[in-house]
């Protein structure tokens, strides 16, 4: 992912855009399929592909199938917006790496579908059903990856800031911190469909808030001047803030409220789904976390590889090299 004169490439303002939109309309997939599962409502339409026997035919939107046949509708749109995405990449992108990251995208979006599919007519198995929850959060980091990695600030680099990074490594800990975050959202699923207890998800919930906490503040304390690495720091921060409190409102009102009940109350669907919307943002702001943290901190044992990274002036290389010699003596 580095921006060499070898894989440069022009900004393309409508391209970027049409990513974004994208990428927005993957998040409201998210936030349909939390409305389907809080809803009870994973067999309101009994069928797949098609809807009570038809492929085009809308059904009478009442009870749990205005929330499954609109999810259909929104991920049958999201599946061509993801085709156009990958077409249009290939046409208007020289780097051959998000060419490849824009392919991936699709047949996420294909194995996201059949996956899907698979729950209906295997009547809701929790393996299958939390692979599909877990997939739907690495399609929506895959589509923000790919709007961020082509928007202006990405392929019209500014001067790369280059800094000495202390121990532990950044980098280290943030690729820690997305494995962590991602386990735990495969954690939350597989309890959502019944295939796992409550304690795991607890423990994991733990473990991410002192991940993303660590993370957070490393970062915001060594380098709170540098807006590619305080911005999404401080809104990771934030974010789990939230994230625990909508994962303690859910608990209430799943198991305090909603017991004994024969249908789901409305506030224990909201904060469900708010929780799990907000873990998906969780996420894909650590993602992006890490992708910045790999750009612009420079490590002692890689400093040879920032030479793509296209250094403002010779002095600015030497004086990292000067460094790294010093930290070596």
């Amino acid at each position: 992912m580095t921006n060499s004169k070898a894989e440069s490439t022009p900004f393309n303002r409508a391209h970027h855009r049409f990513t974004v939109l994208a990428a927005g309309c993957v998040f409201l997939l998210i936030v349909a399929g939390a409305l389907v599962t809080s809803n009870d409502a994973g067999l309101s339409v009994p069928d797949w592909p098609t809807s009570f026997g038809s492929l085009s035919r809308i059904p009478p939107l009442v009870g749990g199938v205005r929330f499954e046949h609109v999810h259909r509708m929104i991920a049958e749109a999201i599946g061509l917006l993801t085709i156009a995405v990958a077409l249009w990449t290939q046409k208007v992108d020289r780097r051959r790496w998000i060419r490849v990251l824009a392919w991936c995208a699709l047949g996420t979006v294909i194995a996201q579908g059949i996956l899907g599919g698979l729950t209906v007519l295997l009547y809701l198995p929790p393996a299958i059903s939390t692979a599909h929850a877990t997939l739907a959060q690495t399609f929506f980091c895959i589509m923000v990856g790919i709007a961020f990695f082509t928007s202006r600030s990405w392929v019209q680099s500014p001067e790369p800031v280059v800094r000495l990074d202390e121990r532990p490594r950044l980098t280290m800990i943030a690729m820690l911190t997305v494995a962590v975050v991602w386990l735990q959202l495969i954690m939350g699923a597989a309890f959502r469909h019944s295939g796992i207890r409550l304690l795991p998800h607890l423990v994991g919930a733990a473990v991410v808030f002192c991940m993303v906490s660590w993370l957070g503040i490393a970062t915001l304390k060594r380098h709170r001047k540098v807006p590619q690495l305080a911005r999404p720091a401080g809104l990771l921060l934030f974010l789990l803030a939230l994230q625990i409190k909508l994962g303690f409102s859910s608990y209430v009102t799943r198991v305090a409220w909603n017991h004994g009940i024969s249908a789901p109350l409305g506030i224990m669907v909201l904060a469900t789904v708010a929780h799990v919307a907000c873990g998906a943002l969780v996420l894909v702001t650590t993602v992006i976390l890490a992708v910045q943290i790999h750009r612009h901190v420079a490590e002692p044992e890689f400093v040879p590889w920032l030479e793509p990274l296209s250094l403002s002036s010779q002095q600015t290389a030497a004086e990292v090299q000067g460094m790294t010699r010093k930290a070596d003596a």
